[in-house]
């Protein structure tokens, strides 16, 4: 197991937790002075309460709750968040309601969670030629047939 440093930035914040067992994805929570009514179609950031040091050659990768989604509207408007390895600033979720109906979030409510995930950083070489594939230049749809 990876340890991540956390910092509460707010005495309030919560630290994240897993759901099960073996879940890959941690959940974040509100950390407000005061619950938040994200209109239908509008986007709010909300905090966390907390930095991360997140280990290099890592990211944490913010998704929406699939409950939360799917019964309430709410997820995350850029669809995945990143927090680099770097960054040392309060995590944020910018929280969209893609309902019709106002949605009210209280301090301490799950909004999202997180994946901490290695990644690959490459070297981009241009050339002007590239090798050839059986789907070749195929794009969007051309995989999937009934």
């Amino acid at each position: 197991m990876t340890n991540v440093n956390i910092k509460k930035l707010n005495p309030n914040a919560t630290i994240p937790t897993y759901g099960s067992e073996y879940a890959a994805g941690c959940d974040l929570y509100a950390c407000l002075d005061e619950a938040v009514t994200i209109n239908p179609h509008e986007t709010v950031l909300i905090k966390t309460g907390l930095a991360l040091e997140v280990p290099v050659g890592y990211a944490g990768l913010i998704y929406a709750r699939s409950g939360l989604a799917s019964k309430r509207n709410l997820a995350p408007a850029n669809k995945v968040g990143v927090v680099d390895a770097d960054y040392r600033g309060e995590v944020m979720v910018a929280l969209h309601n893609h309902g019709t109906t106002p949605q009210v979030v209280e301090h301490g409510e799950r909004i999202a969670q997180m994946v901490i995930a290695p990644f690959l950083q490459v070297s981009f070489i241009e050339t002007e030629t590239l090798s050839d594939t059986v789907r070749g230049e195929g794009g969007f749809g051309s995989t999937g047939t009934k």
